[in-house]
């Protein structure tokens, strides 16, 4: 395996008017990183969780979550290597593609 994937939720404290009834974007990440561990472990993925409302000082972040805040996006955004991998209610099928497709193993 190269590079560490990385995995970015883009979200917010509050739920996205278009996603009543789901989870927020803070339990949506944690429920990623619990998944994704128990099914690749914990090596070669980088999680990161970006609150669009107040994003970190790196510029990408920041273009990203203006994207979400205007509405380009349903939040949370999940990104695989800043590759769009689902929003609003993220499928956890395809992100596991996408892992699968940059070489990231199950476990035995």
């Amino acid at each position: 395996m190269g590079k560490p994937i990385d995995i970015t939720v883009y979200g917010a404290d509050q739920i996205c008017a278009s996603c009543v009834n789901l989870p927020s974007s803070k339990d949506t990440y944690e429920w990623l990183q619990a998944a994704i561990t128990r099914k690749y472990g914990q090596d070669h993925i980088n999680y990161v969780y970006v609150d669009i409302f107040s994003p970190p000082e790196k510029e990408k972040h920041q273009q990203f979550a203006q994207r979400v805040v205007d509405e380009e996006f349903f939040y949370p955004v999940v990104l695989v290597d800043n590759e769009v991998a689902g929003e609003g209610n993220p499928k956890l099928k395809t992100i596991y593609r996408m892992l699968e497709a940059r070489g990231l193993n199950t476990l035995e």
